[in-house]
């Protein structure tokens, strides 16, 4: 199979392949090449295109053509990827749903992101026909798994249908949470995600022959850019379903895996497990964001691996910044497409050591997105002459190497999630028991974060937070529900109503842990 250029050219090349056009080249050769693992099956390219071609030919009977958007609510897996792959080659947005979502969040982001068609894993039909009636644009849903009938999803079709696509045109709609206000889509591109896809080479060191371990769900950036990475370099993807620290070892060994990209608390998982890497353990580099400054060195001594800590969000193509100096605690420096500034309120550079905004701009053409779907406020707060503001704080040293600092926003990261305060605070709120309601993060032992929940309750109301987290368990993904909780006789407002945050206290004081075995209230040792 013909390689293409391992990196992105820092240029504006308005004659680069896009996504759809590099995919397309590579799964019509005729070698036999793997592309990726699931469970103990390998996905040649014969295998990769039928599953494709099927699929292309099912949303066809389903009346889906260039420029329409259809959503997924499935599990890591072969079929994801092949529809993901369909989708593209036909031109038409995929929508990647968490399959965590349900209630009132699930509900929002079809009524934003408007699919013509949802394909969903057969076990979640019931979270699909709880929401009958509550979304005013109604759309086809359709099980592609565990379904007797399969609804002819298996059927190949004649060939592959190929639509060639501008640089401009959008490939996906990836939700990233919001800070005060709702989740907002990011419409990534199709230059964007050929730009992530480069990204995961560079900040991993990616050569021919290796297996990247793919654990991440697909619904976020950091999973998707990863699926067109065997079609730029000749690696083989090993996917699982979801990352469990017990199957870890195991897995890895048997994939003979060399990359794992990291979120979060996932080393620390791995670090605190009772369970140890095998003697022929072949993992040689962990790269991510999100690894606690303690852990650096017990990593590299425990594992021996190399760390590649990066810095990204899915608005600017992935990943911006990575540390190749081995500094811990370092988000690093820029890659070659982007440019890093360091601003103050005034929008002036920071001295080094001090704090000030992370501010993105390219040199390249489409590496920033052009601003959230229908939602102009927040993407002109985003972008502002032709840089992207992202709420972010870092502070840098004398060599020129960044350090993440914190965020500006309201958002809250919880195991490898960025978590919405907002989606969390109007579920509570529609509690008949709670007034108003607040959500910060506060530190977790196993890194980022956890939820810490502020209740209002009504004057006669009973103020019992056993109810209240059932009363979550039933409306929020797992990664949304607060670990915390604790009772307020009143908010401090700002003039315009909305609760002072940052006078709330992050400690856990008479607050109410969640996990706890009895209903005790933690105290703070003295």
């Amino acid at each position: 199979m013909k390689e293409f250029a391992r990196y992105f050219p820092v240029r504006c090349a308005d004659d680069m392949l896009d996504t759809s056009s590099v995919l397309y080249a590579g799964l019509v050769q005729s070698d036999d090449r793997v592309l990726f693992h699931f469970d103990d099956t390998a996905w040649n390219l014969a295998r990769t295109r039928n599953q494709v071609s099927a699929i292309q030919k099912r949303l066809r009977e389903c009346g889906i053509r260039t420029g329409d958007r259809v959503g997924s609510m499935l599990p890591n897996g072969p079929e994801q990827v092949a529809l993901f792959y369909a989708l593209v080659l036909m031109g038409v947005v995929w929508v990647p749903i968490n399959v965590k979502l349900k209630g009132s969040a699930l509900q929002y982001l079809v009524q934003k992101s408007r699919p013509d068609l949802i394909v969903i894993h057969a076990q979640y039909e019931d979270v699909w026909k709880s929401l009958e009636g509550e979304i005013p644009h109604r759309c086809r849903v359709e099980a592609i798994l565990g379904d007797a009938s399969g609804h002819g999803w298996q059927s190949p079709g004649e060939s592959i249908e190929w639509v060639r696509r501008a640089h401009h045109d959008d490939l996906c709609l990836v939700y990233t949470s919001g800070t005060s206000g709702p989740p907002k889509a990011v419409p990534v591109t199709q230059r964007m995600m050929r730009v992530a896809s480069e990204a995961a080479i560079r900040v991993a060191e990616l050569r021919a022959g290796d297996r990247p371990f793919l654990w991440e769900p697909l619904c976020h950036i950091g999973g998707a850019q990863m699926l067109l990475v065997p079609f730029l370099v000749d690696v083989q993807i090993h996917m699982v379903s979801r990352f469990s620290s017990r199957s870890f070892w195991r897995q890895v060994s048997e994939a003979s895996a060399t990359h794992l990209h990291y979120l979060g608390g996932v080393l620390d998982i791995l670090l605190n497990a009772p369970y140890e890497a095998p003697p022929d353990n072949c993992l040689r580099m962990a790269w991510g964001a999100g690894l606690r400054t303690s852990a650096w060195a017990k990593i590299r001594e425990r594992f021996g691996w190399d760390i590649r800590e990066c810095y990204g969000l899915t608005e600017a193509a992935s990943f911006s910044t990575v540390n190749v100096m081995n500094k811990p605690g370092s988000i690093g420096r820029a890659l070659p497409w982007v440019t890093v500034q360091l601003l103050d309120d005034r929008e002036e550079p920071v001295r080094p050591g001090e704090t000030g905004e992370i501010v993105l701009s390219s040199p390249v053409a489409g590496v920033l997105m052009a601003g959230y779907l229908e939602d102009s406020e927040a993407t002109a707060r985003a972008l502002r002459g032709g840089r992207l503001h992202t709420g972010d704080l870092a502070r840098q040293d004398a060599d020129g190497d960044l350090y993440f600092v914190g965020r500006i926003g309201d958002r809250i990261r919880v195991r490898g999630e960025n978590v919405s305060a907002w989606e969390i605070e109007r579920v509570f709120e529609a509690h008949p028991h709670v007034l108003a309601a607040a959500a910060v993060g506060v530190e977790s032992a196993i890194g980022e974060q956890e939820v810490l929940l502020f209740v209002q309750f009504g004057e006669t109301s009973p103020r019992q937070f056993d109810e209240l987290a059932a009363w979550g368990k039933d409306r929020l993904a797992s990664f949304q529900l607060p670990r915390y909780y604790k009772a307020v006789e009143r908010f401090e407002r700002t003039p315009s109503e909305r609760i002072r945050k940052q006078s709330l206290p992050r400690t856990l004081t008479d607050a109410r842990d969640a996990m706890a075995s009895k209903a005790v209230a933690r105290q703070e040792p003295g």
